[in-house]
């Protein structure tokens, strides 16, 4: 006697089952992705902030800009790697990033030393240890130093910058902190690699989302 085999499959019902749950899957693995990624851009604004507030302690407590603070050192203070700064009330190297034993390098040694920034400050060697630059959640260098007329973004004074930030995450820090556009204000951007110097006085024109363009953003203190 011949029996007739039943197919085996998936009915319409099972089908949208399976859809409805890859979809549910798929939509908490992009929830998570973007609540990431927006918490790295809040620890950048806070890592930010925390410098400003650094900086500016270190001159409530000291009466000098650190880097720039003639006393910052073995002799001054016991602190045995520093490097005092020359005291003329700036920071006079238009580079935030890797400037060698220059006083916009000295301030991150002279800001652990004095406990306003976490980090061991020990180390003689530049742009490495103490003296190296703190990095934030986007792995790219945060860095202060001090404008001219042809560097800086058209910024005046000392500035505070972050390289190797996406454009999403640069134009949120910038809607947070400022305008939201990149080229006014007292927060300003330039594309380029990662840390990229702030040089020149021509700002990017816009924030790319693009997943691959990266910015330095800089905000005046």
């Amino acid at each position: 006697m011949n029996m007739k085999q039943r197919n085996a499959g998936f009915t319409l019902i099972e089908i949208a089952i399976v859809l409805v749950i890859i979809g549910l899957l798929l939509g908490g693995v992009l929830k998570g992705q973007e609540m990431i990624e927006n918490a790295k851009i809040q620890s950048l604004r806070n890592d930010m902030d925390g410098v400003v507030t650094a900086y500016y302690g270190y001159q409530n407590r000291y009466h000098a800009l650190p880097g720039d603070d003639t006393k910052a050192s073995n002799a001054g203070r016991g602190w045995a790697n520093a490097t005092a700064g020359n005291g003329n009330g700036a920071l006079a190297n238009a580079n935030a990033f890797d400037a060698g034993n220059n006083e916009n390098q000295l301030l991150w040694q002279h800001l652990r030393y004095s406990g306003l920034i976490s980090g061991d400050p020990a180390g003689t060697t530049n742009n490495a240890g103490g003296r190296g630059n703190p990095l934030h959640g986007f792995n790219g260098k945060l860095g202060i130093s001090n404008t001219t007329a042809a560097w800086g973004l058209g910024l005046t004074g000392n500035i505070l910058c972050a390289g190797n930030v996406p454009g999403k995450a640069a134009e949120a820090i910038d809607a947070a902190l400022d305008d939201g556009l990149s080229n006014t204000g007292t927060v300003r951007a330039i594309e380029g690699t990662n840390n990229a110097e702030p040089a020149g006085t021509t700002a990017a024109t816009t924030y790319l989302d693009n997943g691959t363009s990266l910015y330095t953003i800089c905000r005046k203190i």
